[in-house]
């Protein structure tokens, strides 16, 4: 069991090293040597964890998405449906800037998808895994399990949100995004203005 604990924890440390190589030289910068670098280790020892770039590359975008879900599991639930829906969609958006390195990372790691094998499912594992949280919510907020046009628009907002708030210059008003969101769950769960505690 120790030497799988170091292993992990070991792979760990190399997915850190290239999401921080991603955000400070670009994703075409990840090699198992700038990785190692940065991680502190020699080339051998990436090489024995991960023996090509590939590997490397999709283990570090399986291991945000892994932590992207663990915090949405850890989002403390709410007495009111609306007040626990606003909470995990503010966990999805980059609105901080871990959240927004987060993003960043994503983007670059899952844009190497054509070229790395298995990349794209984990693409499609993290979308199909954002449809289902929608859907999640949408029942939460309606009592209908089965609202497919609504879960699929709240899918596509947050998605145009994120694209947008990441585009958008560091440190800018990120209200207006609460704000949209906000509109679109009081319209989802048929409550008026009035019904929802302004934040």
């Amino acid at each position: 069991m120790p030497r799988t604990m170091d292993r992990d924890a070991r792979k760990a440390q190399l997915a850190q090293a290239v999401w921080q190589v991603v955000l400070d030289q670009g994703v075409s910068a990840v090699s198992v040597r700038t990785v190692a670098e940065r991680a502190g280790v020699a080339v051998g020892s990436l090489r024995h964890v991960f023996p090509t770039r590939s590997e490397l590359v999709r283990f570090s975008a399986e291991l945000m998405m892994q932590r992207v879900t663990e915090r949405l599991l850890a989002t403390a639930a709410r007495d009111e449906p609306y007040e626990y829906a606003l909470a995990i969609i503010e966990n999805v958006l980059p609105l901080d800037p871990d959240r927004r390195a987060e993003y960043e990372v994503n983007l670059a790691l899952l844009a190497e998808r054509a070229a790395v094998p298995g990349l794209q499912q984990v693409s499609i594992d993290a979308q199909r895994q954002l449809a289902e949280l929608c859907a999640r919510l949408v029942e939460i907020l309606t009592d209908r399990p089965h609202a497919p046009l609504l879960a699929r628009r709240l899918h596509a907002l947050i998605d145009g949100l994120a694209f947008h708030l990441f585009h958008q210059p560091v440190d800018s008003d990120t209200t207006w995004a609460l704000d949209i969101i906000q509109a679109e769950l009081t319209t989802i769960a048929g409550k008026t203005n009035n019904d929802v505690t302004s934040h």
